[in-house]
């Protein structure tokens, strides 16, 4: 059995937030000619390419919103002939600072932090985690943002970085996410892994939500998790 934690760090988009929902209402107000599901479909898939562009240095450092604005511009030109103004593009891409949190999560967290301390590991910068916390009334001990470490997730810069910062060997540090490929790399770098389901993440699409069995936890939700963790 693996020990309790003494850190957990929780990814952000799709794990704690529903980004499908509050980024497609955005899209459907401000682009009414598009079909906003498919954009907003498209618009995710360019986020992990431009991630691993700016940490294989193709592209230069910038913030997630940066790169958020380079490829919506590039998608909406490309793909539906539409030349967004600056005004549209900077609504769409605030949008992401509003998106819900998942009906679990401010109750879950709330509730794992009477645990040991909550720290959001995401690949937002430490100003755009405020904006999604102070949005859905969300507490955590520590914003940790990718502008804390210069490097994007699945970067060790990340992993062990959180880990230093709050004085934890990696294996005291459990990895939460609903993403396989974030935990198999927190893995590698010697955290404690938790999967949570979020079957509705894309919307209409559907998501594969095996159980992996190198993963230390798999739960339905954050209270399902909380349970188990309770359990130690």
């Amino acid at each position: 059995m693996a020990p309790s934690p003494r850190l957990i760090a929780i990814d952000t988009f799709g794990t704690l937030t529903d980004w499908y929902t509050g980024v497609s209402e955005a899209l459907e107000s401000l682009f009414p000619s598009v079909d906003a599901s498919d954009l907003t479909l498209e618009w995710r898939s360019a986020y992990s390419p431009a991630l691993a562009d700016v940490e294989s240095g193709h592209k230069q450092w910038a913030l997630l919103d940066q790169l958020h604005g380079d490829s919506l511009l590039d998608i909406l030109e490309r793909r539906y002939d539409v030349s967004p103004s600056e005004e549209q593009l900077t609504k769409a891409v605030e949008a992401w600072h509003r998106i819900p949190a998942w009906p679990d999560v401010v109750e879950g967290v709330t509730l794992l932090r009477r645990m040991c301390p909550v720290a959001a590991l995401s690949n937002a910068n430490v100003a755009f985690l405020t904006d999604i916390a102070r949005f859905n009334r969300l507490e955590w001990d520590f914003p940790g943002g990718a502008d804390v470490w210069g490097h994007y997730k699945p970067s060790p810069e990340t992993y062990l970085g959180i880990a230093k910062m709050f004085q934890c060997d990696p294996s005291e540090v459990l990895m939460v996410a609903t993403h396989q490929e974030d935990l198999d790399a927190a893995r590698v770098n010697g955290l404690q892994t938790a999967y949570i389901e979020r079957p509705r993440e894309y919307g209409p699409l559907p998501k594969a939500e095996a159980v992996d069995e190198n993963n230390t936890y798999h739960a339905t939700d954050l209270l399902d998790l909380v349970a188990q963790l309770e359990k130690l």
